[in-house]
């Protein structure tokens, strides 16, 4: 769906942050507008890899950043670096300021009470609540990426631990959660007290086959 006929929809602030480099609007995006994106409602998007869930997270950004700070947690260190690269080169232009967390877990980074968005790792935030940051009632909005690693039993302890902190620490904040993967997606929405959206829509269609010595039968539909 194109981009200008969601415009109604869409706080003009954020539109124009869009319509250079975005032309059309996937399914899972335009489930989570009308879910209540812009309307502070928590959401838990499950829809395929690729399929434009980073979007509708840079969306709850764009549409808070005046209101206050947005965390983006991530799984891993790597994944926050790359994530910190693209969001910089987006937003600073915009003379929002992006910074990126995921170090030494005894420090408090102060300086983070300066950025505008900050890309960190459940571990690290874990940290930096229990170092009682004093910018963390600044925060409007959080972004879990990879939500589905509540099941993991190495990082999902952490993981929900710091979702409920935040939940208690910021009663007003918007969580938008995401994932291609939760099987429980119902239960893990409830939870949450989240709008759930759920997609099948890909960029590419999905072949399922099997490999066997050098060759690939696919399953027929």
């Amino acid at each position: 769906m194109k981009l200008e006929k969601h415009k109604s929809k869409i706080p003009a602030k954020v539109y124009e942050h869009l319509k250079n480099r975005i032309k059309e609007l996937r399914p899972g995006q335009i489930k989570a507008i009308g879910a209540g994106l812009f309307k502070n409602k928590n959401l838990l998007v499950c829809t395929p890899t690729a399929s434009g869930k980073t979007l509708i997270a840079e969306m709850a950004f764009l549409n808070s950043v005046d209101k206050g700070k947005t965390l983006y947690v991530v799984p891993l260190r790597a994944l926050a670096s790359e994530k910190y690269d693209d969001f910089k080169k987006l937003y600073e232009l915009h003379d929002y300021k992006v910074a990126v967390s995921s170090g030494d877990l005894d420090k408090s980074d102060t300086y983070l009470e300066n950025y505008d968005l900050i890309i960190t790792t459940s571990e690290k935030l874990d940290s930096l609540l229990r170092h009682k940051v004093p910018w963390i009632n600044k925060v409007k909005t959080v972004i879990i990426d990879e939500v589905h690693l509540l099941n993991d039993v190495s990082r999902g302890p952490t993981l929900e631990v710091v979702i409920t902190l935040l939940r208690q620490l910021i009663p007003n904040m918007q969580l938008i959660c995401l994932s291609a993967t939760v099987g429980n997606s119902e239960i893990v929405a409830e939870w949450l007290n989240a709008e759930l959206i759920k997609d099948d829509w890909r960029p590419v269609e999905l072949h399922k086959g099997v490999l066997l010595d050098n060759a690939v039968e696919f399953f027929k539909e």
